[in-house]
């Protein structure tokens, strides 16, 4: 698969203004950065541009290779997720703390049952958050978590670079597995670190 005509004058874009928010390259190109929000997670995703928050895109020096965008592509989400730290509703925010560094994760999912469905997310800004504000560690940790369906989740079958755009357009570092076909019960998770790990170990098989 070949970069498209506007793929390329992105990474022109880039190249002669790096750092450059995403804003200012729609601008450049005369359109609305809603349009090149796909354009963009690709690039990312192949390692062709960075995107630094608060900083903008940069551009990596990397070539594009086909054979590791076709690659990519193929992958599905159960193919490089990982598991997942999982806690009750009922857990204290003092716990999901605990659980948070212990585990040294940026989020945690919650569920409720032997089902582990999911009913929310927790991160470490939420509980932070919740400690500047004075509230109580003892507080079940449902009072700060973010809770379905206000939630961005991917599944089994769904193809990486898809979910990958979902990370990069919601700007999170991780996005839940869920069975799918009706069912939110937690599978596995999907982050940032394991698009990375996908990348070099492609990128070091191809020299």
């Amino acid at each position: 698969m070949d970069l498209t005509k506007r793929q390329q004058q992105i990474i022109d874009i880039v190249k002669n203004n790096e750092p450059i928010t995403g804003n200012d390259i729609a601008e450049r190109l005369d359109i609305a950065k809603s349009t090149i929000r796909s354009d963009l997670a690709v690039l990312t995703l192949t390692g062709i541009l960075d995107g630094r928050p608060k900083v903008g895109y940069i551009y990596s020096g990397l070539p594009y290779q086909p054979m590791l965008h076709e690659v990519i592509s193929s992958k599905k989400v159960e193919d490089i997720m990982s598991s997942p730290v999982i806690i009750s509703v009922e857990t204290s925010i003092h716990d999901a703390m605990t659980m948070l560094f212990m585990y040294d994760v940026g989020s945690i999912y919650i569920s409720e049952g032997d089902n582990q469905e999911l009913l929310g997310i927790v991160s470490r800004k939420d509980l932070l958050r919740s400690m500047a504000t004075g509230q109580s560690n003892e507080l079940a940790v449902a009072v700060v978590m973010t809770r379905m369906p206000n939630l961005i989740v991917a599944t089994p079958d769904m193809p990486v670079l898809e979910a990958g755009k979902l990370i990069v357009n919601h700007q999170v570092d991780s996005l839940p597995v869920v069975e799918g076909k009706g069912s939110n019960r937690i599978v596995g998770k999907l982050s940032k670190t394991n698009l990375v790990n996908l990348f070099v170990e492609l990128s070091t098989s191809e020299e």
